[in-house]
């Protein structure tokens, strides 16, 4: 394969072999083959149809990158740093394999609106990828919420005991941050998904071209509108880092809760073996290590997300080779998102939960005392009056070293004469989770009915 530049023709002297070295981009955007070559099969088959090429070439292309996708997916095909990127190792290869109906192929088009296309394709099949993973975990959640709809645990606020909740309850807070994030990709994707082709470098071409047919065979809600912002903005890209990370973000909250609850402190879950590793030192350690490691991997997505803002955010149009910088971090967060996802979807079905060491928590920190301020307000007392009344039970329970439900009516009696015997309905855990039965309250029938509710969601989005 001839290492010739195909724009050799304009310069006099080689490049250095250092400049050469540090702008080419094919150690990294190899990874865009695949795309490169779908891309470039539908370009020869809109010429082909347009009259630019004869049938005859373009069977020539089509078979020919056909074969450079089997070398390249076998692992057999050689790149070269001294023909910078995929594309024009890919354009190299098929002219040494065709001849001239090779040179052809680029008629109408330029790099810039080939990599733009060839990026768009990967992130649409990424966010395809990604959105298959974030699925299953959904579904796997699904699934613990339900076995979980009336395990009760505390609730937190500032990470102290507020209110009792049920596991379950707990566990479809999770489902409804990913869900939004699933929306988000979709949205992502949506926009996205627009042909750059026969923008060419960025004004557009003189040949008679059918951008229409194009994105057609690529599968584009349609062409780009603009021949210059089809080159040079990256926000699609942004927008995927964006949504990466808010995805992210939630996986991060969500390995912290699995961490502290995995905690000898807490103890509320057990993680299975196949996602904790041990100490080289201590050894009755079990560290959540992929927990952690996604919450660390957060960090990583976020980092990526403020590169791209900063590497677009002083171009001016067109392209600029700025945009070669958009790839890497494109991928890291692809990579380490997908399989942040896939563990996580893994290691939820493999949760097994405490339900006594959650209940007996659940007891302590005074969890019903908000019952029994609704309670008293519920006898004709004004709230903030009842919140004294409340206070000082709490105060007196503190003292005596127990919880509110411990208490006599007679005790209790001693804080509000409106008090009755019925206030231990309202004093008991699960008394306080069952009267939370509204939409979105905690109630184990309220949260049977949001998972019945979400897996027709899940069910629709199939």
């Amino acid at each position: 394969m001839s290492d010739k530049k195909p724009w050799a023709g304009r310069f006099s002297e080689p490049t250095d072999a250092f400049v050469e070295a540090f702008t080419a981009s094919v150690a990294f955007d190899q990874r865009l083959a695949p795309q490169d070559i779908r891309g470039s099969i539908a370009h020869a088959s809109m010429l082909a149809r347009q009259g630019i090429l004869s049938e005859t070439e373009r069977d020539a292309i089509v078979q020919g990158l056909e074969q450079i996708l089997a070398r390249v997916d076998a692992g057999g095909f050689e790149w070269s740093v001294a023909l910078e990127d995929v594309h024009m190792n890919i354009e190299a290869a098929l002219t040494q394999m065709i001849g001239d109906a090779g040179k052809k192929l680029h008629t109408g088009r330029s790099r810039n609106d080939q990599v733009a296309t060839d990026i768009r394709l990967w992130l649409r099949d990424e966010i395809a990828n990604l959105r298959a993973e974030l699925y299953r975990l959904r579904e796997a959640l699904l699934d613990l919420a339900e076995q979980e709809a009336e395990t009760v645990m505390p609730g937190f606020t500032h990470l102290q005991t507020a209110q009792p909740v049920t596991f379950g309850h707990h566990l479809m807070a999770w489902f409804e941050m990913l869900e939004r994030d699933d929306g988000r990709l979709a949205d992502c994707a949506r926009r996205a998904n627009r042909c750059p082709l026969g923008a060419a470098a960025l004004a557009g071409t003189t040949f008679p071209i059918d951008r229409d047919f194009t994105a057609e065979l690529l599968g584009f809600d349609g062409p780009c509108r603009n021949s210059l912002d089809a080159v040079s903005d990256r926000d699609f890209a942004i927008e995927f880092a964006a949504a990466a990370s808010l995805l992210m973000m939630h996986l991060s909250r969500m390995s912290e809760e699995l961490i502290i609850w995995s905690s000898a402190q807490f103890g509320f879950i057990t993680l299975s073996d196949s996602f904790c590793t041990g100490s080289s030192i201590m050894p009755q350690k079990k560290n959540p290590d992929v927990p952690e490691l996604i919450r660390g991997k957060s960090g990583r997505v976020f980092g990526h997300l403020m590169g791209l803002l900063t590497l677009m955010k002083s171009q001016p149009l067109a392209y600029n080779k700025d945009n070669q910088e958009d790839k890497e971090p494109l991928f890291d967060i692809a990579d380490n998102l997908r399989g942040s996802l896939k563990v996580f979807a893994d290691m939820v079905p493999a949760i097994s939960p405490n339900r006594d060491r959650m209940r007996q928590a659940a007891l302590q920190g005074f969890a019903t005392a908000t019952d029994l301020a609704d309670y008293l307000v519920r006898k004709g007392l004004p709230f903030r009056d009842a919140h004294e009344v409340v206070g000082k039970s709490v105060a007196y329970c503190v003292e005596k070293q127990c919880d509110l439900a411990d208490l006599t009516l007679e005790e209790l009696q001693r804080f509000s004469d409106l008090i009755e015997q019925d206030v231990f309905d309202y004093l008991t855990l699960e008394g306080s989770v069952a009267a939370r039965d509204h939409i979105g309250g905690t109630a184990p029938r309220q949260v049977r009915q949001a998972i019945a509710q979400a897996r027709k969601r899940l069910a629709a989005e199939q």
